[in-house]
């Protein structure tokens, strides 16, 4: 399959679901960036694979002009309406982050929250993100752990679908410091912070039922299943969130890396 047609696919899937139940769970992580990365009045903010635009939000609040741009129109529409919602100011633009439409040295700070990560050609994304950031302006990623936390639910995912075509990263190298400075460390100065956003819920079947139903990725291939692979995938999700008892529900740590850069 090549890159253009798998973006299509992943343009419906992220949209499939509306997201915002799974995205209230990653408010730590978003406070934690917004923190290292805070906005200042008047400059130009680009937010990339925006969601439902979380950060663009809380940019545009803090007296950034702010772009957000994201591949599935589902969910830039979802987001114009949150940001309506909040008083907030925010350009809202279905595209896509391995082909930005945005001239050179264009942004002050760009930023991605769990986004850009999942784009299947790194290099080009990593290329785009030096492109469109002036000299001296800022970079700012979430990114997953490269091994634990929301790259071990992917992996309960992966025996119930395809193989990704080859040439496809994976979204969780974005998670290795390494592979960063492969990709980043020749445009960015890099440094780096972690944290972790834990993935609660009163039980394990209701964590499964809230991203089966608003998580794109889990609800497309939970609905793309005859009944009995999709109570197989239930029942391995829950026997998975199990393992997590705290109080009286269950708490998955999820860890997350912030990475924080300034273009060279």
């Amino acid at each position: 399959m090549a890159f253009e047609d798998l973006k299509q696919k992943q343009s419906v899937m992220w949209g499939s679901g509306p997201y915002q139940g799974v995205s209230d769970h990653l408010a730590p992580a978003h406070d934690h960036l917004m923190r290292a990365i805070e906005p200042a009045a008047d400059e130009r903010w680009l937010d990339l694979a925006t969601g439902t635009g979380e950060i663009a939000i809380r940019a545009a609040l803090g007296g950034a002009e702010v772009t957000g741009l994201d591949l599935a129109p589902d969910l830039i529409q979802t987001a114009g309406t949150r940001a309506t919602a909040a008083g907030a100011t925010v350009v809202f633009e279905v595209g896509d982050a391995e082909s930005l439409p945005y001239g050179d040295a264009s942004f002050d700070t760009v930023t991605s929250s769990f986004g850009v990560m999942f784009a299947p050609d790194h290099s080009a994304v990593a290329a785009e993100l030096a492109r469109v950031c002036r000299p001296g302006g800022r970079l700012g990623l979430l990114t997953w752990h490269p091994t634990e936390g929301v790259a071990d639910f992917f992996k309960i995912m992966a025996p119930y679908q395809p193989a990704p075509p080859e040439g496809v990263g994976s979204p969780f190298t974005w998670g290795d410091r390494d592979h960063l400075e492969e990709l980043l460390g020749d445009s960015f100065e890099l440094s780096y912070e972690t944290g972790d956003a834990p993935q609660a819920g009163p039980s394990a079947e209701a964590v499964w039922d809230l991203f089966s139903a608003e998580y794109g990725p889990t609800k497309t291939l939970a609905d793309s299943l005859d009944d009995d692979r999709r109570a197989a995938l239930k029942a391995d999700w829950v026997a998975y969130f199990e393992q997590f008892p705290s109080g009286d529900g269950v708490s998955q740590p999820r860890p997350y890396l912030v990475v924080v850069g300034t273009r060279r």
